[in-house]
């Protein structure tokens, strides 16, 4: 009998991050800031692509160093 939850082929399931600017889940949220802290965890920002055409944010990935 053949198995239909195979992991290794069965197609994974949508991703979802959090966008930090209108607060609430997307499927196109990246990362665009980065605060670091001298003590302690840094923190770290998440915008989806409405809130970063909106805003003028580019991804971290993207901007210069």
């Amino acid at each position: 009998m053949a198995k239909t939850t195979d992991p290794v082929s069965a197609p994974a399931g949508a991703t979802y991050s959090w966008c930090d600017w209108h607060k609430g889940p997307s499927g196109t949220a990246v990362l665009v800031d980065v605060i670091e802290q001298g003590s302690g965890p840094g923190v770290t920002r998440y915008a989806c692509a409405p809130c970063r055409e909106q805003r003028g944010l580019v991804p971290f990935s993207e901007q210069q160093p």
